[in-house]
């Protein structure tokens, strides 16, 4: 009993008081601290809390502490099953060993069989260099549940310290990656390296912090100020997501009334055209107490996704923001919108499409980066989807676009426009310079033939009607009713069943 005891207090000492405060000084909080903020207070039952490594050169048979630097188990977040693993920086530098990898294969593989969440707390100094080989085979274990798991449970990474090297493609192979300002970052090759291979100088922060990971790769998700608030923002999203993919939606008694209308949106489009206007205060007003929990925030702002409550369900939402870059889809838009919605395809949470985009981004630097290859990703994943997909159009819907997202004719199930709408193959000046050409040049009074040509043209063509009468629209609504509409159809679709046809997978334009 008193070894047993020795051996326990050993385990939870990590690499002692001393670096313990070292972290605090840092702003980090400790491993156990952190998992002890992520679960219900209580839950956490450890695993694997005596296992120590099997390392015998360069002197490592004389260090050798119980756990071994990584802390595993299960616990519940908001009363459900979640399984954990935190890195402990104080201990090897929180370097991944033989026996601590198999410590997260063994509850990676029992969140599979249990379908639960895995979520990683990482602060590592990445591979244990004095064990070689047998560490690098450590990460490609973990690599390959990472991908097994994909799309049959949740898996949320937060880097919470460093995360280099080798260590950087698990984290990427999960579904959500939260960072926090100032004490974490991510890379393949650090500022040394790349000093003296491309003699570029850029200092940890700038070139793999988390301000850069959220806003210029899209490596990052979530951006947090501090390990409290990151473990609080994973908490919140977990309340969105299912336990895996056989598992609903977990829905909450609702106290928004499922009728509210609101008359704010009948006058929230500008009634100029080329007037921006923030698509958020549309999604903000027709959510349940105008919440919104936004994913992506800082990266690729033209168009927007994230969770929302409808009736209290869980609803994914991706929608074009006319106040970055007019709502113009580009690579990559095209990337973060791909993404979500697949990832909500996966996990049976209904797609709700907030559409207005004038069409995709022009130029070169779009051309020569493959701009029709990223787009097609986008299409990909609308035509691929078979959960609920509803599509609302507030104003623009041009061109290739106006197919792309979530068209009726990409198998969405309810299409609905406001009478702000316009959907053509482009909007009014450009369709009246291509059609009207010879009779423009031939006038004598061009300007006023075009300005006769544009408003025939406007009033034929820029509005919902001729999708309407056509069924590519199922319905023209009064903005004010865009809520109880939307929730109405979401109750309808409760039951919805589609498939695809039958093959290993597709292969999706990466």
């Amino acid at each position: 009993m008193q070894e047993l005891r020795r051996r326990h207090a050993a385990a939870e000492a990590g690499g002692g008081e001393e670096r313990w405060q070292r972290q605090h000084k840092e702003g980090k909080l400790s491993a156990r601290e952190r998992i002890d903020l992520l679960l219900d207070e209580g839950t956490f039952e450890e695993m694997d809390k005596l296992v120590r490594h099997h390392c015998h050169d360069f002197g490592m048979e004389q260090q050798m502490i119980d756990g071994d630097g990584f802390i595993t188990g299960h616990g519940l977040i908001h009363g459900r099953l979640a399984f954990v693993f935190a890195q402990d920086f104080t201990v090897f530098g929180g370097s991944l060993s033989s026996a601590n990898a198999q410590k997260i294969v063994k509850i990676m593989d029992l969140a599979l069989k249990t379908g639960a969440p895995v979520i990683g707390l990482n602060d590592s100094g990445g591979a244990r260099i004095q064990e070689g080989v047998m560490s690098l085979a450590g990460y490609a274990d973990i690599f390959l549940r990472n991908t097994l798991a994909s799309g049959v449970i949740p898996q949320i990474s937060a880097i919470m310290g460093p995360c280099a090297g080798g260590a950087v493609y698990s984290p990427a192979l999960t579904d959500f990656v939260f960072m926090v300002d100032q004490t974490s970052y991510m890379f393949v090759t650090g500022p040394d390296v790349i000093k003296t291979v491309t003699h570029e100088d850029v200092t940890k922060e700038d070139l793999g912090g988390a301000a850069t990971h959220n806003s210029k790769s899209g490596v990052a998700h979530f951006q947090a100020h501090d390990d409290a608030e990151c473990l609080r923002m994973i908490r919140e999203l977990m309340s969105y997501l299912p336990q895996n993919n056989r598992d609903g939606v977990v829905g909450q008694m609702a106290s928004d009334p499922s009728d509210r209308e609101d008359p704010v949106l009948d006058t929230l489009v500008p009634a100029e055209s080329n007037q921006p206007y923030d698509i958020k205060d549309v999604i903000t007003r027709v959510a349940d107490e105008g919440v919104f929990f936004e994913v992506h925030e800082h990266w690729a702002k033209n168009i927007v996704v994230g969770f929302v409550r409808m009736d209290g369900q869980p609803v994914g939402v991706v929608a074009n923001q006319p106040a970055y870059l007019a709502g113009c889809l580009d690579i990559d838009s095209s990337t973060k919108g791909a993404r979500f919605v697949r990832f909500c395809d996966a996990f049976n949470i209904p797609i709700l499409t907030f559409e207005d985009v004038p069409g995709f981004l022009p130029g070169t630097a779009q051309e020569f980066g493959g701009i029709i290859r990223h787009g097609a990703k986008l299409l990909y994943a609308y035509a691929e989807a078979t959960v609920p997909k509803i599509t609302i159009v507030t104003r623009k819907a041009y061109g290739g676009a106006y197919c792309v997202m979530g068209s009726k004719h990409l198998r969405t199930d309810v299409n609905l426009a406001w009478p702000s709408a316009e959907i053509a193959v482009m909007g009014a000046e450009g369709a009246v310079n291509i059609v009207y050409r010879r009779e423009l040049a031939a006038a004598k009074d061009g300007d006023a033939v075009r300005k006769e040509k544009l408003e025939e043209f406007r009033e034929r063509f820029a509005n919902p009607f001729v999708a309407a009468e056509n069924g590519f629209l199922d319905d023209v609504i009064e903005p004010r009713q865009t809520r109880p509409r939307v929730i109405r159809a979401l109750r309808m679709l409760a039951t919805k069943v589609d498939t695809m046809p039958k093959k290993k997978h597709g292969n999706i334009p990466l």
